[in-house]
């Protein structure tokens, strides 16, 4: 569907010469000719012209000569290959005399020097496209292998009876020998068959050789001895060693012209037929035929003769036909075949390109006429680089024409927009409305026939952006206007109905067109080339018999400039700019918070780079590997690449172009929605009014997809419109979630509820509607409430038609309603019983009929049961038995046993509960049962059950060990023993005695209970509590001291001492309490001080192997994992620990218990700050004791200084840990030089965290206040 479109031109004039060959400068851009003349000598003097890449204006320079001796047949050019070798920086000439001749290009006066000479002359020579090898065929039908120093590899006899050495192995399966042959017998399977293979008579008779593109084998064409007729034509290929690899199969009518695809699988040749020794075929017959390089034929396609106007009868020598194939040329890409075609009444050079197994003639181009006669080519050539640029040369003029790809499709707005591509072959326009068709190529919806005046393709063509309009340009500046009339949708009748609204000339004759727009019905605009070799630009005014050239604008160079043409004062402002040249580019409109519309412009590049810009505004670039590009719908769609097409909203890219170089562009692009495409597609066209998108594959075959953009676009169009219909026509055709219909505006939505079920009418599609809404991602709120409103809106509209759809809207609600469904149909029972059966059926369709059953039977309505049991197909004898067994009972019982077997525990302990009184023991039975004590509280309040109800209750919390909350339930039920046990059970102890008050317990019983109780407090810590329990309640002071003095708490049990007037306990409990609680603490600093000095010592080794080996302790690559086949594909994120883990199974012993060192102390890093908290609560009990110790005997104060000192020097030893884990190397600074390095070292630093640095650094820091300044002193 792409058409080729001539991009450039540049022509450079030689005269009073034959440019006969042309080279190349990749890289200085340089373009270098070689023309011929004949001195009075009768010599040939070839001059070298040197001609720099810029301006048709600017001259070519001669930069030397030389003369060579004319060959023995002057219908061929002397020179036979003319090459750039850009290793040596020279230019090789080859002659047809046998001279090889090199010319050094920088130098100031380049001297030719001839290298050697081939005495026999040179017939072919073609170098290798990597200008290492050099294939040469002489005169002696010899094959010559050189280097490029010209050291000879091979000299071998170019005919062989050989095949080479891919020889197939035949062992006659299939062939005539084997078959059977009824009564002829053998001799007719041995009989020889006679088939003439000759050559063309528009043969010249002279060799080819071709390479292949990646160097590794060439071809040679050439013609069997003339000493064993009839002579014919035979491929044979060679490596790069020149040994014959395989020779083609006998081709009759095989000609001269021949050229080996560059990307190597298929050789190109031609073939006449309809003559003796020619192909079988009518006479006229002329194929482009293609070999394997095994020899073997593979395609063709036939040559469109009655396209060539040729002259029948034609009396030139060497032309039987009119015309012949002077050579076949392939693009450096592969894509495009070209034909150099010698006609009587002058050259023409063709462009074939392929797609779908079919070849179309894109191109056509004839050489300019001379003075001396028709115009010829005296050579053509494809640029080695860019693929479609193509050099060819005249008797006096070099011509280079760069040639691009186009798509001609129609541009025209929605509703309008028909889709229109218009792809050129020949004599024929074929076009698609894709909107209504989709036609694959090679076929079309509709053939537009060439006019009869004109027998080239036309060069250009253009479709007009307000209507179906089809222009067609001619190079000689005749043009066409179509009307084509394109049906939009389906139906039937024409697809087009084709009108010619205009033909004629336009343009001045100085000018050389090759592009058309058709700008407003009435003009058109040419770009084209000046005979002075600029760009212009004409407006040309259509009149109905006339036409009126008008203003001509000159343009600049091809830079990337955008500029506007202003055709009443001739002047061409710039409005902005690409950063390079782009051949495609469309301007675009945005709309914008204003009621004005802005101007965007989008460029695609040849490099693949697709930008946007704007008035006043720096160019974006969008993408790097874009291969096409189109708007619609609001969108930019382009496809890149890497297989992806992207759709990027237009209102984004003005977003795009205010954010400055250093804006972050990530929120922007995050709203570009991508998706995948087949490998290589390329847009063909965008239909908005269909929602779809085309695209072309690699092989040329069609794909129309509808991508969720642009249905979306549409959607939201229609719903704004309130089209709801056709919105939900749109969904439901291309698969897109219907719940986008409320999402979209949920609130204009519900108010047009009654709108939507006018439009949508059909009961399916509402049950699909209602089905997509009940499984999408809304609250269910959101769904209730609109499954609700509709089902409004239906029963009020006719409840007996939508009532399936009634019963959907119940069902799909979070959770459903299927008693409401239920209801529904009681409802209707008595109404429209006829509805019953079908909704009956609806429903279990909508249900499971076993959850059905179950509600219809909570319901408590037999009737409505059998209904759904019965059309539910349920086996009688499973139901039948209980619902009889249900009916005997009595109706609160009957529905206690209905809730009972649906598992609706509370309400059955309803019904039980109004069943009577004398159902409470099973009613007690079944709360015990499944545990409905807080609704049976509910249920008997204010009854005499109550009590009985609480005590059960508190006996559950007791036996689940809640116990305070038990002793509450027991309270409230007046049980108080029970409430005692359970406060004692809490450790309750004021609860505890305050009911045992009230109770009136006896002393010695209280006593006994606070011995418990103090006992119990006391293995909980709470010696505090305990003291206060065995003093209040066991009048017991010496326990009481005890208590206080295991808890620490040397204060109070002095001032009880003091208090009871007690003091022998100061001497026989409190001294040697204090003792050991000393003892105590100083056990505890101990175990503390040997587990800090455990972990720092592991610490230290673990920081000793992080400098040691680095990429172990970070978990780095280890190289011999990476041939492991067996290793796991899931990916898990790394964590601190994955350098442990990371190691294979083959690791010795030592190495794992290092690793596992390492472990244990990066666990103890994590287990450090656990001292923290274990120094503070024995930092806390000194400041307990201290003060004690220094009132107490001497003994007790020296104990205390010992106590405190030991304390400090563990206090200091603990922050100086502290400060060595957490400190950092100096190598660890952060740095604050920003540099490119310096940030890769960052990003690696971070991945490189040490785990030390995961964890907080504590603050052991504590109370200052725990000293005793006179055991300082």
């Amino acid at each position: 569907m792409w058409n080729i479109s001539l991009a450039a031109e540049l022509r450079t004039d030689i005269p009073d010469l034959i440019v006969s060959r042309t080279a190349i400068d990749l890289d200085e851009n340089v373009l270098y000719a070689a023309s011929e003349s004949q001195n009075s000598d009768g010599e040939v003097e070839v001059k070298i012209w040197r001609i720099l890449h810029g301006n048709e204006g600017d001259p070519p320079m001669n930069i030397t000569m030389f003369t060579t001796n004319t060959s023995a047949s002057r219908s061929a050019n002397e020179v036979v290959s003319f090459r750039f070798l850009p290793d040596s920086r020279r230019l090789a000439a080859l002659m047809r005399g046998g001279d090889i001749t090199m010319i050094s290009v920088d130098g100031e006066d380049p001297v030719p020097e001839v290298e050697g000479t081939i005495e026999s002359g040179i017939l072919a020579a073609a170098w290798s496209p990597d200008d290492s090898l050099l294939a040469i065929v002489t005169g002696e039908e010899k094959l010559i292998l050189m280097t490029s120093t010209f050291d000879v590899l091979s000299d071998a006899r170019l005919f062989t009876t050989d095949f080479g050495e891919d020889a197939p192995i035949n062992v006659g399966w299939g062939s005539k020998q084997t078959q059977f042959h009824g009564s002829l017998g053998k001799v007719a399977a041995q009989a020889p068959t006679v088939k003439v293979v000759g050559t063309s008579p528009d043969d010249d008779e002279m060799p080819r050789v071709s390479w292949r593109g990646d160097g590794a084998f060439f071809v040679v064409s050439s013609l069997s001895p003339a000493s064993n007729p009839p002579r014919h034509r035979t491929l044979r290929v060679y490596d790069r060693q020149a040994a014959l690899q395989s020779t083609s199969e006998a081709v009759p009518g095989l000609e001269h012209a021949m050229a080996w695809r560059p990307s190597g699988n298929l050789i190109a040749g031609t073939q006449r037929f309809g003559f003796e020794g020619g192909g079988s075929g009518k006479e006229g017959r002329h194929d482009v035929v293609f070999f394997e390089r095994n020899g073997l034929r593979h395609g063709e396609f036939g040559l469109r003769v009655e396209d060539m106007s040729i002259t029948p009868g034609s009396r030139v020598e060497g032309r039987k036909w009119g015309y012949r194939i002077k050579e076949l040329i392939w693009s450096s890409d592969s894509n495009v075949l070209g034909l150099w075609v010698e006609k009587d009444e002058g050259d023409i050079f063709q462009l074939w390109t392929t797609g779908n197994y079919h070849w179309y003639l894109k191109h056509e181009m004839a050489a300019p006429e001379s003075a001396s006669g028709p115009g010829r080519f005296t050579s053509v050539e494809w640029h080695p680089e860019q693929a479609l640029r193509v050099v060819m040369t005249t008797s006096s003029q070099i011509i280079q024409r760069t040639y691009a790809w186009e798509t001609w499709v129609s541009t025209t707005r929605p509703p309008n927009d028909s889709g229109t591509v218009a792809v050129l072959d020949g004599s024929k326009i074929l076009l698609t409305p894709f909107r209504s068709q989709n036609v694959p190529p090679p076929m079309s919806s509709y053939q537009l026939a060439q006019p009869a005046q004109s027998s080239s393709p036309p060069i250009h063509a253009n479709l007009a952006p307000w209507s179906d309009t089809l222009v067609l340009l001619w190079e000689s500046g005749y043009l066409e206007i179509w009307s084509l009339q394109t049906r939009l949708g389906p139906g039937r009748g024409k697809i087009m109905d084709p009108s010619r609204t205009f033909a004629g000339v336009v343009g001045k004759s100085s000018l050389r067109p090759r592009q058309v727009v058709l700008s407003t019905p009435d003009s058109v605009h040419l770009l084209g080339s000046s005979s002075e070799g600029h760009d212009l630009v004409s407006i040309a005014h259509l009149g109905k018999e006339a036409t009126q050239n008008g203003t001509e604008v000159t343009m600049p160079s091809r830079n990337g400039r955008l500029v506007q043409i202003d055709s009443q004062a001739a002047s061409i402002p710039e409005i902005a700019a690409f950063p390079e040249f782009c051949f495609l580019a469309q301007r675009i409109e945005v709309p914008s918070d204003t009621d004005e519309s802005s101007s965007l412009y989008l460029g695609l590049s040849n490099s693949g780079k697709l930008f946007v810009t704007a008035p006043s505004a720096n160019p974006r670039t969008l993408a790097s590997n874009t291969t096409s590009f189109t708007i619609a719908s609001g969108f930019l769609v382009f496809t890149t690449s890497a297989h992806e097409a992207t759709f990027a909203p237009l209102s984004s890219l003005g977003a795009l172009l205010i954010l400055d170089d250093s804006g972050d562009s990530s929120a922007i692009l995050a709203t570009w929605e991508k998706r995948r495409v087949e490998r290589g597609s390329r847009i063909v066209a965008a239909v908005s009014s269909a929602m779809s998108l085309v695209l072309q594959m690699p092989r040329g075959n069609l794909e129309t997809i509808n991508p969720r953009p642009l249905v979306m676009a549409v959607v939201r169009q229609d719903l704004d419109a309130r089209q709801y219909r056709k919105a939900f026509l749109s969904c439901r055709k291309h698969r897109i979630d219907l719940n986008a219909l409320v999402e979209h505006d949920h609130t204009a939505f519900l108010e047009n509820l009654p709108l939507f079920v006018e439009q949508v009418h059909e009961v399916d599609h509402i049950n699909i509607f209602l089905t997509g809404v009940g499984q999408g991602k809304q609250s269910p709120e959101i769904i209730a409430e609109l499954c609700d409103a509709l089902r409004v809106e239906l029963e009020r509209k006719d409840l007996t038609k939508y009532v399936n759809c009634i019963l959907t809207a119940y069902m799909v609600k979070t959770p459903p309603d299927p008693e409401a469904g239920l209801a529904l149909l009681l409802r209707l029972r008595e109404s429209n019983p006829d509805l019953v059966e079908d909704a009956v059926k609806y429903i279990i369709f909508l249900v499971d009929a076993d959850r059905l059953f179950d509600t219809a039977l909570g319901m408590y309505d037999f009737s409505l049961v059998l209904i759904i049991a019965q059309y539910a197909q349920k086996d009688p004898r499973e139901y039948l038995p209980f619902l009889r067994e249900l009916r005997s009972l009595e109706k609160y019982y009957q529905r206690f046993r209905i809730d009972d077997h649906l598992k609706r525990h509370d309400r059955a302990l309803k019904n039980l509960n109004l069943a009577g009184s004398s159902y409470f023991p099973e009613a007690l039975a079944y709360i015990e049962q499944h545990r409905l004590y807080e609704p049976a509280i509910s249920i008997w309040k204010d009854t005499d059950q109550y009590n009985n109800i609480l005590e059960i209750y508190g006996d559950w919390l007791f036996e689940h060990r809640d116990f305070r909350q038990a002793a509450s339930v027991f309270v409230q039920a007046g049980t108080l023993s029970k409430a005692m046990a359970a406060h004692e059970k809490a450790l309750d102890w004021q609860e505890l005695f305050d009911l045992a008050g009230r109770a009136g317990m006896s002393y010695d019983d209280t006593s006994a209970m606070g011995y418990r109780v103090a006992e119990d407090l006391a293995s909980k810590k709470r010696h505090s509590d305990a003291a206060r329990v065995l003093l209040d309640y066991a009048k017991d002071i010496r326990e009481a001291v005890i208590a206080l003095v295991e808890g620490n708490c040397f204060s109070e049990a002095r001032r009880i001492v003091t208090l009871t007037d007690s003091q022998t306990l100061l001497a026989d409990i409190i001294h040697p309490g204090a003792l050991e609680s000393r003892a105590r603490i100083s056990e505890e600093i101990g175990e503390m001080r040997e587990q800090l000095r455990k972990q720092l010592h592991r610490i230290r080794e673990l920081r000793v192997k992080k400098a040691e080996e680095p990429d172990t302790f970070y978990g780095g690559d280890d190289p011999n994992l990476y041939n492991v086949d067996v290793m796991t594909d899931v990916s898990m994120p790394a964590t601190a620990f994955t350098r442990y883990t990371a190691a294979p199974t083959s690791m010795s012993k030592s190495s794992k218990s290092i690793l596992s060192c390492s472990l244990v102390a990066v666990l103890d890093t994590y287990i450090f700050p656990g001292l923290v908290g274990r120094f503070n609560a024995t930092q806390a009990d000194a400041r307990q004791l201290l003060p004690h110790l220094c009132q107490f005997t001497p003994e007790h104060a020296d104990e205390g200084v010992a106590l405190q000192a030991e304390m400090e020097e563990f206090e200091q030893e603990f922050f100086e840990a502290v400060e060595e884990i957490w400190k950092k190397s100096a190598g660890e600074e952060t740095s604050v030089q920003d540099s490119w390095a310096q940030r890769m070292e960052d990003k690696a630093k971070e991945r490189r965290i040490d785990p030390i640095e995961r964890v907080a650094k504590p603050d052991p820091k504590g109370n200052e206040e725990w000293r005793m300044k006179m055991f300082a002193q």
